[in-house]
């Protein structure tokens, strides 16, 4: 199974909202969980266990998106950088370390603005267009799902 392939299917079940899909191949076996699957996450709320486990996902994707929304009436002139990937956002390389980017540093393509981990792999993610980071819309160690809005970048 080739990235492209991966790719497909993250956002077939991102799409889809379907809670987990697992394939084996040949040797290869690949797992990817859904985290978008809010009714079933709601369903889960009143049962006694659940509770315990379910608000920490439901709770940061959920906010995010509200602040995203208030963002792109005020911000419109800027282009976001999203995720292009389900996983956990890293802004900075190691734990001790300093962040890729910060609010007010300018960029060009190909510069590494962050990291998100993937079944254990850390793929570090690269600007694909130029400008100055206007604003950082996810918290370090976040979970985040594919295309969620990253950073504001203004191109000019």
């Amino acid at each position: 199974m080739n990235l492209e392939e991966i790719k497909d299917l993250i956002k077939l079940v991102s799409k889809s909202g379907l809670g987990k899909v697992e394939i084996e191949r040949e040797g290869f076996r690949i797992s990817i969980k859904g985290s978008q699957s809010e009714p079933v996450m709601y369903q889960a709320a009143p049962m006694v266990a659940a509770p315990a486990v379910a608000p920490a996902p439901v709770a940061a994707p959920a906010a995010t998106p509200v602040s995203s929304e208030t963002s792109n009436t005020d911000d419109s002139k800027y282009i976001t950088i999203k995720s292009p990937m389900i996983g956990t956002f890293y802004r900075t390389p190691g734990p001790d370390k300093d962040a890729f980017v910060n609010v007010g540093d300018t960029i060009q393509k190909g510069d590494k603005v962050c990291i998100i981990e993937a079944m254990k792999t850390f793929n570090e993610i690269e600007a694909e267009i130029s400008g100055k980071i206007v604003k950082v819309l996810v918290d370090n160690a976040s979970p985040v799902d594919y295309d969620q809005p990253l950073f504001l970048v203004d191109p000019a």
